[in-house]
């Protein structure tokens, strides 16, 4: 039985920020080191005009430069979306490829159309993919590293295990927000605070924003439009801050 995540509406309030407007809302908390917690440059968006994805880390690792070897263990299509019931909430497919550097293809549109049947709103590899154009007039939203047109011996080794995926860390049932912008986690604990620390980054950014657009803006208008910014985001830490 999942644990419970985030409501349906929670997870919706995550979607309207992008995911800078998120690690910047993670930071007030002072959970983790501001250099912690996110994806690397590596991890690309391979349709950057969707809208930000949210969702819990269903983990697996797979392999495509040789066949699987006689006795090893390869978990199937149905085993892996039959796991998707134990996570808190939407899955998001992570894979991580072993093959480094990739030999094939990680997912294609047979994958990815059957994981969103059963509910995924997404997948991150640091390995490549293929069908790009397939799976995206379906929408579905993918992070990874590249292109590679076969998917040689692609086979999956393990399901709802660690897995190291651009420098980081996830875990099963992990909470993911992405977008053009990249990946990031977001640590269980503050989850249910954080769209309304989002609202707090967005309202102070707001206001250098617009008064560097409002015309004829000034040094010293900037300097106090600043000022009033970074007060608005001091009154939200203090507020916010675990530390």
């Amino acid at each position: 039985m999942a644990t419970a995540g985030l409501s349906t509406g929670q997870l919706g309030e995550l979607r309207r920020y992008d995911t800078p407007t998120v690690c910047n809302a993670i930071e007030l908390f002072e959970v983790r080191a501001r250099t912690a917690g996110y994806m690397g440059r590596e991890i690309v968006a391979a349709f950057p005009e969707l809208p930000p994805m949210v969702g819990y880390a269903a983990t697996a690792t797979r392999r495509g430069a040789a066949p699987p070897r006689e006795g090893d263990s390869v978990a199937t299509l149905p085993d892996q979306v039959g796991r998707y019931g134990e996570l808190p909430g939407p899955p998001v497919m992570v894979y991580q490829d072993l093959d480094v550097p990739s030999e094939s293809a990680s997912f294609g549109d047979v994958m990815c159309n059957t994981y969103q049947a059963f509910g995924a709103v997404g997948l991150v590899t640091n390995g490549a993919g293929r069908d790009l154009e397939q799976i995206r007039e379906m929408e579905f939203p993918i992070f990874s590293n590249g292109a590679i047109c076969s998917h040689g011996y692609n086979h999956t080794v393990d399901i709802h295990v660690p897995v190291s995926i651009g420098g980081m860390m996830i875990y099963p049932g992990d909470l993911l927000h992405g977008d053009a912008n990249g990946v990031t986690t977001i640590p269980a604990e503050l989850s249910g605070e954080l769209a309304d620390a989002c609202a707090g980054v967005a309202a102070a950014e707001a206001v250098v924003i617009d008064y560097v657009k409002g015309g004829k803006p000034t040094p010293e208008g900037l300097a106090e439009a600043r000022k009033e910014s970074q007060a608005q985001l001091a009154d939200l830490r203090g507020r916010l801050s675990r530390a």
